[in-house]
């Protein structure tokens, strides 16, 4: 009976075996035909019942899996169904947890809804995962960017900065001061300070994901995790006693930008005074800070300084009235961000930031530096007032003549009575400057004795200097502000006349025109715009001649035409030629192209106002509307950017963007160039026709303080590094070569060569060797191309008028050599994607770039 029992158990299980392979059989078959159909929402389904039913077989089918899986979530990205696909993403990775590739889809989908925290946590495992997947890798060096920024590394490598602070911590500490709350933890190194220091309660919030994991982690490797309170939080949502048991009696925060108040100091504090912090501290009160609030810094005092800086003004004033034939309309007034801010319903940043010690061409001071503000963190009431005050006047004389282009700000951070930090460009100090572009005047030049008249307030969390006026030197006073009793009918009358006499460009035109710095830059670069103008010409050209070449009888029995039927008469009976620009940003490239010959332009300008523009220009230069479209508008889907303008026509020109601002190749530039091959007319040109990328050997610590924190010296032994070197990113971006503080250990050397019209001179890789001419240490190798509009023609991104910069790749570890040595470079290239391995004696040093 027991074995009849058993072969009847034995029956069952084998049927249902049969029955289970049976529909994995047909589930995959069912899967086949749906892939075919492509109807991939059926087919994933049917993959997800395989892999359940069958876990055996995902080896087998994962490839194809993953295909599905990639296309379902195109088509529910496409149709907005989010929850949908992240679903899909959580099945797939329930099944395959440690595929790299899947990770990546993951995080690259999240990255583009705005999710960077998830998203770099998916980049991070694809790349652990497999730390050659070249894909994953980019994806995380591009979101690292976004998580960790620079500073980070460049303020821990601060010795100074941190030996600062911490003293003014261990000064108020041992003044009695011993419960502490750190607003805007980072890496929590001031938590610890105050730790070490011996308070008693230690708080800290850290609002970023990223940086409160990074923080913890810090913090439990320096064997402070019981000690110190670290929540995931705004400060603003901090809450007693839900979060913290009671008032604490030291604030301490870092939350200050190059324009002191843009990282939200102002509403933090004025917040933490009134629901996290004791009451301050009497004045001329000698009591024990036990009982009272304090916080560090204590105060700040910020500095200006009216400049002329040529750099600075290629990126935020267009000083040219023509380029390469085309006029630039009178009734158009471009300007950059900063001064759009003025004026805007929105909150945006009205300075930008520069490092002046290092600006190409340096800049010279129009002006002595004149205070701007003070501000006492310890007091409630001055830090309410300052976002509901009047705008302040204060007028400045030129001490020297020049074009003013810039005020520039920093400020001396007053942490206590005794230390202070001071970001002023006479320092070496972490931080940046502010930058207020001067812009919208009739007449920039300034003579000494000239008055700088500035409105100073604070508004939305910003320090803002806006409607910069001048008057004349007949108007000659001190430094005074508009609510000061001194100020008498001398500066009303001066004031007065500077706002006679200073009225704004933009009163007088009828367009305003924003674009962004780079693009300001751009529309300066007239070698640019001049190569591009004969480059197009030398393609029209040959259109031409072949046109009327082909317009002539064989016999010669068209060589008798009447003058009436000469090269324009021809020109107008002839098909345009089809040019397409898909430039990013503001282009005027189409209306030079268009004054060349008989040419369609179509531009892929996206803003509104930029088309504006472009259409007033036109009109200035007498073109008829049609030679000019907005190609982008035509399209329902911005992936057909590169179609064809018509069903039977052909491009005779593709004008591409190869080369970022930032001096990174753009991305999937080689897909592009490949579709566009595909859409020449014959005898067609993709501009440029390709691009050389040069490089060479340098020795600088400034890129390795900028790149990665050093060892545990910097940070005053604290354990910081391994942590936060995890989000370093082995390029530098955004730089200048003829200011980087480095040494030439090498000439410049051709390492590659990309190539849009023949892609069979491309190679994946490349390796070359490289002199030694200076004995130093290795550190990084900057690049920066030569873009080959053709043969004879070519733009260097290196060259002083360029709007675009340099990058670098930063060496793991310095590599020590000796004059007449030679080190190999291995370079790789996929899509669009470059690697350099530098290789040393059988050990390699690998970094990376875009």
């Amino acid at each position: 009976m027991l074995n009849s029992r058993a072969r009847s158990h034995r029956g069952l299980r084998s049927g249902r075996e049969a029955s289970r392979q049976e529909l994995v059989s047909r589930s995959l078959q069912s899967a086949q035909h749906c892939l075919e159909n492509q109807d991939f929402g059926t087919a994933y389904a049917h993959y997800l019942l395989v892999l359940n039913l069958a876990p055996e077989l995902k080896n087998d089918v994962k490839e194809t899996f993953q295909y599905t899986l990639f296309k379902w979530a195109e088509e529910l990205d496409s149709l907005a169904r989010i929850q949908d696909l992240f679903n899909c993403y959580e099945q797939a990775l329930e099944l395959f947890p440690n595929d790299e590739v899947i990770c990546n889809s993951m995080g690259e989908h999240l990255f583009r809804m705005g999710f960077r925290d998830e998203a770099a946590g998916y980049f991070h495992k694809a790349v652990k995962l497999n730390p050659n997947f070249a894909d994953a890798k980019e994806n995380f060096y591009r979101v690292a960017n976004w998580l960790v920024e620079r500073w980070h590394f460049i303020m821990l490598n601060d010795i100074k900065r941190n030996l600062t602070y911490q003293k003014a911590i261990e000064k108020m500490v041992h003044s009695g001061c011993k419960s502490v709350l750190d607003i805007g933890a980072g890496t929590g190194i001031l938590s610890m300070f105050a730790k070490k220091a011996g308070a008693l309660h230690v708080y800290a919030c850290e609002l970023s994901k990223t940086m409160y994991e990074l923080a913890s982690d810090v913090i439990t490797a320096n064997n402070m995790e019981g000690e110190i309170k670290l929540m995931h939080m705004k400060s603003l949502d901090l809450e007693i006693p839900k979060h913290i048991p009671e008032r604490v009696s030291l604030v301490v925060t870092e939350t200050v930008d190059a324009g002191l108040f843009g990282e939200g100091i102002v509403e933090s504090l004025i917040h933490a005074w009134e629901h996290l912090l004791l009451q301050p501290k009497p004045k001329n009160n000698d009591v024990s800070f036990e009982d009272y609030g304090q916080v560090i810094p204590a105060g700040a005092t910020v500095f200006g300084m009216a400049v002329e800086c040529k750099e600075i003004r290629r990126h935020h004033r267009v000083g040219i009235q023509e380029v390469a034939s085309v006029r630039l309309a009178d009734t158009v007034e471009f300007c950059s961000p900063t001064h759009a801010s003025v004026n805007s319903e929105e909150t945006l940043e009205p300075y930008t930031t520069e490092k002046l010690s290092r600006i190409p061409g340096g800049y010279m001071p129009l002006t002595e530096p004149f205070q701007v503000m003070t501000v006492d963190f310890n007091n409630l009431q001055e830090l309410k007032n300052l976002a509901t005050r009047k705008p302040c006047k204060i007028s400045v004389p030129i001490t020297r003549g020049g074009l003013l282009d810039a005020v520039v700000v920093w400020f001396v951070l007053h942490l206590d009575d005794e230390h202070t930090l001071s970001t002023s460009p006479s320092e070496e100090t972490c931080w940046e400057q502010a930058v207020y572009p001067v812009q919208g005047l009739l007449d920039y030049s300034r003579k000494p004795g000239d008055i700088v008249v500035l409105e100073v307030s604070c508004q939305d969390c910003y320090l803002r200097i806006q409607k910069i006026s001048v008057s004349p030197s007949e108007c000659r006073m001190d430094v005074e502000r508009e609510n000061t009793p001194a100020l008498g009918n001398e500066a009303e009358l001066c004031s007065a006349l500077a706002s006679l006499q200073t009225t704004s460009k933009l009163d007088r035109v009828g367009c305003e025109c924003v674009l962004e710095s780079t693009e300001i830059a751009l529309l300066n670069n007239v070698a640019y715009h001049e190569c591009f103008k004969a480059a197009i010409s030398k393609v029209l050209s040959s259109f031409s001649s072949n046109t009327e070449l082909q317009s002539m009888d064989v016999d010669g029995s068209e060589r008798n035409l009447g003058e009436s039927q000469n090269k324009d008469s021809l020109q107008t009976s002839i098909d345009p030629f089809y040019i397409l620009d898909v430039s990013e940003g503001f282009s005027i490239l189409p209306i030079i192209a268009g004054k060349l010959g008989p040419v369609k332009a179509y531009s892929s300008v996206e803003k509104q106002q930029h088309q504006i523009a472009l259409n007033i220009i036109s009109e200035a230069n007498h073109f008829p509307k049609e030679t000019l479209e907005f190609w982008l508008s035509h399209l329902t889907d911005e992936s057909s950017v590169l179609q064809r303008p018509k069903s039977d026509k052909l491009w005779s020109i593709i004008i591409l963007d190869v080369i970022e601002a930032s001096g990174l190749i753009q991305q999937e530039v080689m897909e592009k160039a490949a579709i566009s091959r595909c859409l020449l007319h014959s005898g067609g040109k993709i501009f440029p026709q390709y691009v050389l990328m040069y490089g060479m050997l340098v020795e600088s610590q400034s890129l390795l303080l900028e790149s990665a924190v050093q060892g545990t010296e910097p940070t005053l032994g604290f354990n910081i590094a391994p942590f936060i070197n995890q989000f370093k990113v082995p390029v530098r971006v955004y730089l200048d070569l003829s200011t980087l503080p480095c040494v030439p250990l090498s000439k410049p050397a051709e390492l590659l060569r990309l190539d849009f019209m023949n892609p069979y001179l491309n190679s994946s890789t490349r390796e070359i060797k490289v002199q030694i001419c200076k004995s130093g240490q290795v550190t990084a190798i900057p690049f920066w191309y030569h873009i080959h509009l053709d043969e004879d023609i070519s733009l260097d991104t290196s060259d002083e008028s360029s709007h675009w910069k340099q990058a670098a790749v930063v060496l793991d570890k310095p590599i020590p050599v000796k004059q007449g040595e030679e080190l190999v470079l291995s370079i790789q290239h996929h899509k669009s994607n470059v690697s350099i391995t530098v290789k040393v004696k059988n050990s390699h040093l690998e970094a990376e770039r875009k």
